[in-house]
Order: C-alpha cells, then structure tokens, then sequence
C-alpha cells in the first residue's frame, strides 16, 4: 500500500511561518517524487513546512473560517447570519442537502474531511522519509529530531482535531495517498485520542522549548505548543489532573506571558507574534495573507470599508449578558456597540488592507489564526484545578485573569467552574474555543448552556454536537458511521 506518488503540495505561497524568511524562502518542491526528494535537510525542513501549510488550507477551506465555523458558530456567541449556509452552520442544522456536485458548497467542505487528511499524509511522510535519511544531511542530530517532533506534533494535533469535530475517524499511520482513507473504518473517539497521545508523547520528546530558528516561535511547534495540546486533549476528556500538570509545565517555562489589554497592544495578539501566542497558524508575512477571513464576516464600515452589514451577527443581548462590567477592558478595546442597535461588533480581526483604494479594492487580512494563547491555558489550568477539587488556586487563577482586563476578583457568588468558563467566553470571544467550552461544562460538570432551538441535551447525548459526515463520504467508505443522532437525520 505504500505507493510511491507525486509529492503535489505547494509550499512556496501556503507557508504558515511568520516573519521566518529563510524558512519561507526554501525552493518548492511541487513536482519531486519521493526518489529523487529526500536528499537534504532544505528537503526535509520544506516538507515539515507542507503541514502548517496544509493545515492552515484545512482551516480556511469552508468560505476562509473553518476554524471559526467549527470553533465559534455552533455556540452562543452567533444569533444569525445572511450569508448561505452559514445560518445553517450557526443553527446546527448540519444535515442541510448539498448536490454532491456542488464541492464549493460551505457545508459540503465543513462535513468533509478530506483537508486535514492531506494534512495526515504530509506528515506521514515526514516521519516515514526522514527517519530513512542519512542523519549526516542534517546540521546536528538534534535538528533531525526537531523535525521528526514537528511532524509527530502535527499528526497529533490534526487528529485531536478531527475527533472534537467528527469523533471517530479513521486512522492511518502510513504515508500513503490520503483517497485511501476511504478503505478504513473510523476509529472510536477513544482510539482516535489513544494515537494522538502517543504522537504528542514522542513530539514532547524530540521538541525542544526554543525554536531552532528564533523568529519562529509561535508559528512551529515547540515543547509548549506540544504542552498547550496535552492540556487541552486531557480536559476534553475529563483528566484534569493531567490536564493541570500539563498547563502548569507550559505555564512554569516562564517563556509567555500576558500583554496589556489596552487598545493597539491588545489587538497585536490576533496580527500574531505577540507574548501569549503559543501555537499559531499564520496569515501576516510579508507573503501571506487571506482575501476572505473572519473580519470578512464580521466586521462593518468603519473597520471593513467594503461592508455595511455584518455577514454573522453578534447579538447585543449576548454581550450584555457576557460583559456585565463596563470596565472591562476586553468590552472597550475588542469590540464596538455603538454601530448599531441590532448588532455588536467584534473587530479583534480589523488587521486588514486593500490592494487599492478603489469601490472594487480587495481587502487582504493579516491576522494569525491564535489557536493556543496563554490566558486560554491559564484558565483551562483553573478549571482543572476547580475540577479535582483545588478551588482556592483555580480561584487564585480566575482572578489574575480578570486582573489584566481591570476587573475586581470574583465575587464568590455561584459556581466557581461556571465564572470560570465565563471568563473563557470573555477573554477568547471569536477564538475557536467556545463551542467545545460549551460541550465540556455539559460533559464533565452538567451545565447546559446551548440554545434550545440549536440543541437539546437529549440530541447532545445521541451525538449531536458532532459533526456528520458528509454522504459523500459515507459513499466512498461505507464502513463510516454517522452518530445515532445524524444517523436518523436525512443529509
């Protein structure tokens, strides 16, 4: 099975390096076959680069927020949109008929899983191929072993990934054409996570805390990205003593840190680069960027100069109820409520220019995609620690949160788990986080906060909070199985 094949992904316009030229620069190699490929370390460092690359086209491949249309949409932070089939997205609503022609179709591209498979493949064969290469090509042993890590990381990540959107998937482990996954049955979910633990466990390993290259910190893995994700598999499935341990080892590196919530300081987080990023995919080199993002969706005139309505609509109704102290920084500097009556805007992603300054300019964004930060792993430690019980250094936690938004501590009133998930909601608003907040505080501490009419906990538990696959899919391989929710639902 192990089928020698064109090596077809472009990496010259897809990498997903931030200000890292030499990185950027490596000569692409998009017609190379795995015989005459795999001669140097250019050749290993530039297929590593091929996953961030691939990656990043698996999170903007459903209308350019796929990340966001997984992460944010499903939850409360959304009451509407005028943008087809996002409504649907928002409202779960997931069995939405797409003709199977009509591959464009954003909920096509959301039930189908085919682009992070790409991503699976690329890295088995960075594991597969480098590991055969002659260890005198490289510049040391350990940047070797750099490599390897990356690649082991990437396949952990992608596959912890896949399983809080669909689940079970399949597994492969070979470096083989991704079209054979159709010939797998999908894992369970537990088997899914299994194999991403035991690939974080050797990425942990083989990683170091520096970068090789400085100046690629936060945009390529490294022992705290690889901490970062242990953290948050472990709390996914309810190991919050694990998931403590392993935010309190990125925490105790002492290498990230908040940044000041106020004004332009607190909107570079999302440009990239700054001191809390911890795993980012990016989009703001002097060769990147995207022509339709997340701002394209959620921002208006004066921050998006092309757009007079909102495509997602953030209901003014939410952020009352989420930002109950007007002081709060993160409500003054994250977001405008003076627009307009019917909606809030959220402009974390206003980094954005034109290719002119005609009616018919392109807007190009600039902002990374921040997957991991530190106020994301700091409070995911405080639910841990609230959850095994430690609520005096989980509470501790919450406050110094809230500090850097200018807030008094907590009040002590109602559940400490519940004001420390509202915090999440607060601080990573439109991060990708809170629809699976959302599905952990039900999961592990019985708190049901969906909207009825997007979902109840009697469909929670049939499985409804993940996605289908698409019928497609299950055409190609009918050893799939959609969940007993979406199993009795027509697509």
């Amino acid at each position: 099975m192990k089928t020698k094949h064109l090596f077809i992904y472009l990496i010259s316009t897809m990498m997903a390096m931030s200000s890292c030229k030499d990185f950027l620069d490596l000569e692409p190699k998009s017609a190379a076959t795995d015989e005459n490929f795999w001669k140097t370390q250019d050749d290993a460092e530039a297929a590593v680069a091929g996953t961030y690359a691939l990656l990043r086209a698996a999170f903007n491949f459903a209308g350019g927020i796929s990340f966001y249309a997984y992460g944010d949409l499903p939850s409360d932070e959304f009451s509407a949109s005028n943008t087809f089939p996002f409504s649907q997205v928002l409202n779960i609503q997931w069995n939405l008929f797409v003709a199977p022609s009509d591959v464009d179709n954003a909920m096509y591209r959301l039930r189908n899983y085919s682009r992070f498979y790409r991503v699976i493949d690329q890295t088995n064969r960075v594991i597969e191929f480098v590991q055969t290469m002659d260890p005198a090509l490289f510049d040391s042993p350990a940047r070797r072993d750099y490599i390897l890590g990356e690649a082991y990381f990437m396949r952990a990540f992608t596959y912890f990934y896949m399983g809080r959107v669909w689940g079970g998937v399949p597994i492969i482990t070979e470096a083989v054409p991704p079209i054979y996954a159709e010939n797998h049955a999908a894992a369970t979910p537990e088997e899914v996570l299994a194999q991403s633990s035991s690939d974080l466990e050797t990425a942990k390993r083989l990683l170091d805390w520096r970068n090789p290259v400085s100046s690629q910190f936060g945009v390529r893995a490294n022992k705290g990205a690889a901490f970062a994700l242990e953290a948050h598999m472990q709390a996914w499935v309810g190991n919050y003593q694990e998931a403590a341990s392993a935010a309190d080892s990125l925490i105790q590196s002492g290498l990230y840190y908040y940044v000041s919530r106020d004004s332009i300081v607190y909107r570079n987080i999302y440009q990239g680069g700054s001191a809390e990023g911890i795993f980012e995919i990016s989009h703001n080199a002097a060769n990147e960027g995207t022509r339709v993002g997340i701002g394209d969706y959620t921002l208006v005139y004066p921050y998006h100069r092309l757009i007079t309505v909102p495509r997602l609509t953030i209901p003014p109704a939410r952020i009352r109820s989420l930002f109950t102290e007007p002081e709060d920084k993160r409500l003054k500097f994250a977001f405008d409520t003076t627009i307009n009556s019917t909606y809030v805007i959220c402009h974390k992603y206003a980094n954005l220019t034109y290719s002119d300054e005609t009616n018919n300019a392109i807007p190009i964004f600039k902002n990374n995609i921040v997957v991991f930060r530190f106020s994301d792993i700091k409070l995911l430690r405080a639910e841990a620690l609230a959850a095994i019980g430690q609520t005096a250094d989980a509470e501790a936690i919450l406050n110094e949160v809230r500090l850097q938004a200018n807030l008094p501590a907590w009040s002590g009133q109602g559940s400490l788990i519940k004001a420390i998930f509202d915090e999440r909601a607060r601080e990573l608003f439109l991060e990708g986080h809170r629809y699976y907040d959302m599905i952990r505080l039900y999961k592990h501490f019985g708190i049901f906060e969906f909207p009825q009419a997007k979902m109840t906990p009697a469909h929670f538990n049939q499985g409804k909070y993940y996605w289908p696959f698409d019928p497609t899919l299950l055409n190609q391989n009918p050893l799939l199985r959609q969940t007993p929710y979406w199993a009795t639902v027509n697509l």
